[in-house]
């Protein structure tokens, strides 16, 4: 049974204070660098706490964590089935997994998810995941972990499709189309719940991003864009539930809406790979 709201009983929410552990609904949330607060805690005074350590900070955030070690393993497998150092270039992982039109076309599917864990170099993966590391404490307390799971897929199958639609024959790798799918997502999250400081920062370091994406040759600018229309759109879902437009059971309608954005950009790629 979901919880509700300890302001607000006919609210449903799938977010606790960071402090006290009670649940509260977007109105109630006050963003803070420990994750969500309810009002009360907000207004008191951060208590310094010492010996919670890394298992607190995975559980604020458990996701972000699994997903970033994920991506970690991947790029270790990359080099392992490279040339030596850090270095991926013929790297046998890469070429039986990066998303390759031609290869999805013969029925290679499997690549639309595997190119989204691998990385060309060190400073590719690093950038990638200080941005999930970064954005991912920032929303999943927010919007609570399994949403931010849907989140991430849904935004990653629609870098997929965005890659594919614009460079078919291009060898597409990285988390680039999840992180902006995640960038954009915040962005709307921020600005639907009031927390304008937060969006304008994500705002601006976004459209920086898409200035390098646009101007840089060697960047997948459909992987870009189409991550970043997909978790734009999840983000309106979750919004419109934070406004009771999806009926009292909101968070499966969400979900829903999320997995339906993940589905067609899979059924898009396999239609134009």
């Amino acid at each position: 049974m979901a919880q509700t709201c300890y302001r607000h009983p006919n609210r449903e929410t799938g977010v606790s204070c960071s402090s006290c552990g009670r649940p509260i609904c977007p109105d109630c949330m006050t963003p803070t660098p420990v994750g969500m607060r309810c009002p009360e805690c907000a207004s008191q005074r951060t208590k310094v706490v010492r010996g919670v350590g890394e298992a607190g900070l995975f559980a604020s955030a458990p996701a972000t964590f699994v997903l970033i070690a994920i991506n970690a393993a991947a790029f270790l497998a990359e080099v392992v089935g490279g040339g030596g150092g850090f270095g991926v270039e013929g790297s046998s992982v890469v070429r039986e997994f990066g998303l390759f039109g031609p290869s999805v076309a013969e029925g290679e599917w499997y690549r639309i998810l595997g190119g989204a864990f691998l990385h060309a170099s060190l400073i590719h993966i690093g950038f990638n995941m200080f941005a999930l590391y970064f954005l991912g404490r920032l929303l999943e307390p927010g919007i609570g972990t399994l949403r931010f799971v849907f989140l991430y897929f849904a935004s990653l199958f629609g870098g997929a499709f965005g890659a594919l639609l614009l460079s078919p024959e291009a060898l597409t790798i990285g988390a680039s189309g999840a992180i902006f799918g995640i960038f954009g997502a915040a962005f709307v999250i921020a600005r639907g719940r009031g927390v304008d400081a937060i969006a304008g920062t994500i705002g601006v370091i976004l459209l920086l991003n898409l200035a390098i994406s646009f101007g840089s040759p060697d960047i997948s600018l459909g992987g870009h864009l189409g991550g970043l229309v997909a978790g734009v759109i999840c983000a309106l879902a979750i919004i419109a539930g934070d406004r009771g437009m999806l009926g009292p059971n909101r968070l499966p309608a969400e979900l829903i809406a999320m997995t339906a954005v993940g589905v067609l950009s899979v059924a898009g790629a396999l239609a134009i790979a």
